[in-house]
């Protein structure tokens, strides 16, 4: 077998592991697909080691070609780890026919006729016996090269579907290489059986991996096109960039331009070649074709000259070289493998690939298509070539595809003749503008500079000084010396100001940290704009100067929010993230409106998708995503949170933001552990970029887990950062950051109520005096935790039960069963078991309904903990007293019903670690099992 590619714990490969375990422990089975070299002997052994982690026994067979016509030798690899005294519990004639096909004792010859049932019967039983001690795992990688006598053996055994025992098998697809049918390698696994595809690597993942494995840092542009080349396969990729490398470093060669194509190791160049060779001379001079096509179909290879192009593609398609589309998609020709038309290109004579080009610019009725080939043919700079690509940059501008647009952009202002300086600066700044669109954001800065080196009109220089600070994203600081010379350059002329007081309100916010001096930017750019007629700067400023309204709390805001809605409209301003449209969603949400907010984002997503920047669609998706929480469906937040973060991760933008959605939607719905990890990873872009505009929320999510799994004295740290940096900005609306109740809910489990209470009341004041009945149903629990506190139980049940009534008023199912989780906790130190029990189990239903994994986890293990006082507290007062603060912090997170390695995750600390923490901590408490570390911590406060 091939040592398997080391991926990156990229997001893709989170979720699928998460797909696959929570099939596996519902007792199915799983088949794991994918292409060689796409990782799934990776994602095998990631799976295998987390769940022998977990307390599963993990046996696996990895059959190779040339081992499938040796019968059971599968079976020997799978039961190599089983010790003779377990196969002796067998009956002796079982015994001896599955020793015999071991190969454990003398017997030999095949196992035939009425043995080879017994040695199924035998089988099942050794696994039985081994299945007493904890759950089984069967795992065949490669499973299309298993001897057929242990297959039939695996069919046996999928059939009874014996409980505790379930299989993960491998298949490998897309070149035919095995011989075993995706239908006949699903009978191996248990049903139900889950089919699970290994998905390709996002570019980011890529350019990690390449990292990983000590390969140059090539330029963001480059890894795209590995990316590209690849198909999103890790070895594929390893293997362009070892070839690249050695011809850059020992060759000398420079790197390949845009339009040069990769060199293709003859690792991979050889199977393509193999493929194409099967091909008929007419169908492969078609392929040819197909290859030098923008973007080809049946349509315009017939168009072409192609006069038999059904039969020449069928023979492709046969070989398993394309795929056709469907009629709706105008019969668009697809190649299997990214490489094929590489390889063509580099295997076709320069003649054949002139007369291609020429004859794709003559059929092609399609403006980019046409000024591909035009370009391609021509040699130098020409004005007429230079126009027919700046018209189609236009036209793939309007179908959405701003990438291309920027190519095509970049390529008139090329192929601009010498004499024409504005229009070539006037094209490079439009391909930048579409590259910021397209989230190319180096491209787009590299073509801002070009353009400043040689424009001298005011108006170039602050459109290229206006494209170097968008490219920045949030990393603001970064860029604090091009305002006083954008502003130079402006030259005291009020549209080009207009459009730098708009970005200098951004940077007041996001890096001064000022919400009052940036809405005095926004206004002064507003003001301009209105009296130079720039009603897309006009729009722009509208929208930041209403969202900073609401942040601090200003009655106009809605006002302000109506002017940027009215018409007349800039269809740019209305789809961008940071338009009034977008905002609209955001006063919803203040207003306890998730219905509508989610319409408004649900539809500005949707024409996103079609044609829109990389920015704007993940920032909704983020929007997106907090509201599905809020509106208690955690798994389609958790994929639209992961969604951003690929989106984000691929256009090489700031990636803060995204890792907090992803942050907020793990500790709805998903693990603790990643959830922290994520929060992190948010506070450390958000800190790298000193952006104190989300600096603020990714500080409240960690501190939010922190609060969660015990750890009350950092989370208060945390969340009293959080106060700090919203506080200083100016928030006066607590329904804009909603970190209020958690902080007092921190400050009043860290010892510090009387803070607390401050907390509450001046957030009290605020919201009674904006509406905010959603803020002020939350800081009821919050005073509540105070009043547990304060050992004022029956107020403190009070406020639960009417904070709980108010937030299914006003729908926010997570915090109303949060709610009742914490009254079910206070029913209980009043002594009402049965009251508390109802809470728990009101509480648990809505979890669980919502899918809450992390939420419902603990609700249970409070609902069920046992009454019986089997656990005894050590004599002095509190369950910690006795403990060390790694045993303390341990007893704490299993309590908040967190996993051994989500507390090893969170602590950083590895698994034994906890478990002999753990241990200890049983021994001194007294304790049993979880449920009695749970009761004596929600029972007996630390001290």
């Amino acid at each position: 077998m091939t040592e398997p590619t080391t991926l990156p714990p990229g997001v893709e490969r989170n979720a699928l592991c998460d797909t696959v375990r929570a099939h596996l422990a519902r007792g199915g089975g799983v088949l794991l697909t994918g292409p060689q070299g796409i990782g799934r002997s990776t994602v095998v052994a990631q799976l295998t080691a987390e769940l022998g982690a977990h307390g599963h026994q993990v046996l696996r067979c990895s059959p190779s070609p040339d081992e499938q016509d040796s019968p059971y030798l599968g079976l020997i690899d799978l039961l190599t780890g089983v010790r003779d005294d377990t196969l002796a519990a067998l009956a002796a004639h079982e015994r001896a026919v599955l020793e015999a096909a071991l190969l454990r004792s003398g017997a030999t010859g095949p196992v035939a006729g009425r043995d080879a049932l017994v040695l199924r019967i035998a089988v099942r039983r050794v696994l039985a016996l081994l299945g007493d001690a904890g759950p089984l795992l069967l795992v065949v990688d490669d499973a299309q090269w298993l001897d057929h006598p242990t297959a039939e053996i695996l069919k046996y055994l999928a059939r009874r579907a014996d409980p505790g025992l379930s299989v993960l098998a491998t298949l490998r697809t897309g070149d035919g290489s095995g011989p075993s049918s995706d239908g006949s390698v699903r009978e191996l696994c248990g049903q139900p059986v889950r089919r699970v595809c290994v998905p390709p690597m996002t570019a980011h993942e890529v350019a990690e991996l390449l990292e990983r494995h000590d390969h140059p840092s090539w330029p963001r542009p480059l890894v795209a096109r590995l990316h590209r080349a690849s198909g999103g396969n890790p070895r594929t990729a390893l293997e362009l960039s070892s070839t690249l490398d050695e011809r850059v470093r020992v060759e000398g060669a420079d790197l390949p331009g845009s339009a040069e194509p990769l060199p293709v190791p003859d690792t991979l160049r050889r199977p393509v070649l193999d493929r194409l060779d099967t091909l008929p001379a007419r169908a492969r001079q078609t392929l040819v074709l197909a290859g030098a096509a923008v973007r080809p179909t049946v349509e315009l290879m017939r168009r072409a000259g192609r006069h038999h192009v059904a039969a020449d593609l069928d023979a492709c398609v046969r070989g398993g070289i394309i795929r056709i589309l469907s009629a709706s998609d105008h019969g668009a020709i697809r190649f299997q493998d990214p490489l094929t038309p590489m390889v063509l290109q580099a295997e076709t004579p320069y003649e054949r690939l002139v007369d291609a080009h020429r004859a794709l610019a003559d059929a092609s009725d399609d403006a980019v298509e046409r000024a591909h080939h035009i370009a391609w043919l021509t040699a130098g700079p020409d004005p007429v070539v230079a126009a027919r690509l700046s018209a189609a940059a236009s036209a793939a501008r309007r179908r959405g595809a701003p990438g291309t647009a920027a190519r095509l952009g970049r390529l008139a202002a090329e192929y601009t003749p010498a004499g024409q300086e504005h229009a070539d600066i006037d094209r490079r700044l439009t391909a930048a503008e579409d590259g910021i669109e397209a989230g190319d954001l180096g491209f787009a800065r590299q073509l801002a500079h070009e353009a400043l080196g040689d424009a001298d009109r005011p108006a170039d220089r602050v459109r290229a000084w206006n494209v170097v600070i968008d490219s920045c994203g949030q990393a603001m600081a970064e860029i604090a010396d091009v305002f006083p010379e954008a502003v130079r350059d402006a030259a005291g002329d009020p549209g080009l100001l207009a459009q730098l007081h708009y970005r200098m309100s951004w940077r007041e916010w996001m890096v001064g940290g000022s919400a009052p001096r940036a809405h005095g930017h926004a206004v002064r750019a507003a003001g301009l704009a209105a009296r130079t007629g720039d009603r897309r700067t006009e729009l722009m400023a509208l929208t930041q100067q209403a969202a900073l309204e609401l942040f601090l709390g200003l009655p106009e805001a809605e006002t302000t929010l109506a002017s940027a809605l009215a018409a007349p409209h800039d269809v740019h301003a209305m789809t961008h993230h940071n338009g009034p449209v977008h905002l609209k969603y955001r006063f919803h949400l203040v207003r306890d409106e998730l219905d509508e907010a989610r319409a408004e984002l649900r539809t500005l997503v949707y024409r996103l998708r079609q044609r829109g920047s990389a920015d704007s669609l993940s920032q909704c998706l983020i929007g997106l995503a907090q509201v599905e929480i809020q509106r208690g469906r955690c798994r389609p937040a958790l994929t639209i949170a992961r969604q951003s973060l690929r989106i984000v991760e691929e256009a090489g933008l700031s990636q803060g933001p995204a890792w907090y959605a992803v942050s907020l939607a793990e500790t709805a719905g998903g693990s603790l552990s990643q959830a922290l990890s994520a929060a992190e990873k948010a506070r450390r872009h958000s800190e790298d970029d000193d952006d104190r505009l989300f600096l603020p929320r990714a500080l409240h999510a960690e501190g939010r887990i922190r609060l969660f799994v015990g750890q009350s004295g950092q989370a208060a740290q945390l969340l009293r950062r959080t106060a700090e940096l919203e506080t200083a900005q100016g928030q006066r609306d607590p329904a804009t950051r909603r970190w209020h109740a958690d902080l007092a809910e921190a400050l009043a489990a860290d010892g510090a109520p009387d803070e607390a209470e401050a907390v509450i009341t001046l957030a009290r004041r605020q919201a009674e005096r904006l509406g905010r009945a959603g803020v002020l149903a939350t800081l009821d629990r919050a005073a509540a935790a105070v009043d547990v506190a304060r050992s004022e139980l029956p107020r403190a049940a009070r406020r639960l039960e009417n904070a709980a009534a108010r937030l299914r008023a006003t729908g926010y199912p997570l915090e109303e069963a949060r709610t009742r989780v914490a009254l079910g906790r206070v029913r209980r130190l009043l002594g009402d078991e049965a009251a508390a029990r109802a809470a728990f189990s009101g509480a648990l239903r809505t979890f669980t309904k919502a899918d809450a994994r992390p939420w419902a986890a603990m609700t249970r293990a409070e609902r069920d903990r046992a009454q019986d006082g089997s656990a005894c507290l050590p004599e002095g007062g509190s369950w910690s007293d006795h403990l060390t603060p790694t045993e303390r912090s341990v007893v704490a997170r299993v309590a908040q019903g967190a996993t051994n390695r989500e507390i090893a995750a969170g602590l950083v600390v590895s698994v034994k670690t906890v478990e002999a923490a753990l241990t200890r901590a049983y021994r001194k408490l007294g304790a049993k099992s979880r449920v009695d570390i749970t009761r004596m911590v929600m029972t007996r406060p630390t001290a």
